[in-house]
């Protein structure tokens, strides 16, 4: 069945997510915060507990989801293709995020579609973050249609070493934590569905829990441990990781001030995942 086209340009139903410690910290969690992180996991951290920036993608959940289905994506045929964060205040530990999406455009890559969103996530009418999502659809290209823009990803600097390389592990039932705090695809914990999707290996770790992962190794070789200092994030998921995967994330300092990351699955050459971040800069 052919998307959706008249579509384009669709905005969804305000979406309420009421949200507190609790959840925070099953977030956290399943991002893969280790004892080291309380400040995002203990609701009683002297410091006072913090939300970690990236948490906004699971109210932007469901509002996508609305937009897909109203332009006739079939679910089964999704593939999520990149991710960009846009972080303008610190969350409240405890408050109620609204949230509408908005279906940006639907591009042809011949046997693919592209199709993108964006989201801005409020807090007390006051505007928290925003996100794009690109997603693909298998099978629905070849409609006539334009293609996308030129992707803004940056590439590795020639001769130049990591200005940072962070190991972190992956437990083999991660994927069972992360979706708990709302992606209920069964491709991330059913094998038979994961095997009908051509992953004979098993459910597949979430694109987003893989993106948390990524940010908390910047926030940690770049931020001094401050997460409330990632501004920006965008990324583009490359190869799928598996729960007990070790994740292995690289960086590498832009001229712009950005920094451009890379981060592989510890054995395996492709990267699952490559894009940049904007950390803020502190004064002392």
């Amino acid at each position: 069945m052919p998307l959706d086209l008249g579509t384009v340009g669709a905005i969804s139903e305000p979406h309420e997510h009421a949200y507190g410690w609790r959840d925070q910290a099953l977030y956290a969690l399943g991002i893969g915060a280790k004892r080291d992180e309380l400040r995002y996991l203990y609701e009683g951290h002297p410091g006072g507990m913090r939300v970690f920036p990236t948490y906004p993608v699971i109210p932007a959940f469901p509002p996508v989801c609305e937009l897909l289905a109203r332009a006739g994506v079939e679910m089964h045929l999704v593939i999520h293709g990149g991710q960009e964060l846009t972080v303008h205040r610190p969350l409240p530990l405890e408050g109620t995020l609204v949230t509408r999406a908005k279906l940006e455009n639907i591009y042809d890559l011949k046997r693919f579609a592209q199709v993108v969103l964006t989201t801005q996530a409020t807090v007390d009418g006051e505007a928290v973050a925003d996100t794009t999502w690109t997603i693909l659809v298998r099978d629905r290209g070849g409609f006539g249609g334009a293609r996308p823009p030129a992707s803004p990803a940056p590439r590795v600097p020639k001769d130049q070493a990591p200005a940072f390389e962070i190991e972190d592990s992956t437990h083999p039932e991660q994927a069972l934590l992360y979706r708990l705090s709302g992606d209920h695809n069964p491709l991330h914990a059913d094998p038979a569905v994961a095997a009908e999707a051509g992953f004979s290996e098993g459910p597949i770790l979430h694109g987003l829990s893989t993106f948390g992962y990524v940010a908390r190794a910047c926030v940690r070789a770049l931020a001094d441990g401050d997460a409330d200092r990632l501004g920006r994030f965008w990324a583009q998921f490359k190869k799928p990781v598996w729960p007990g995967d070790t994740i292995v994330t690289r960086g590498f300092r832009l001229e712009d001030g950005r920094v451009m990351v890379q981060a592989n699955a510890a054995g395996r050459a492709d990267p699952v995942l490559s894009g940049w971040v904007e950390i803020e800069t502190r004064n002392s």
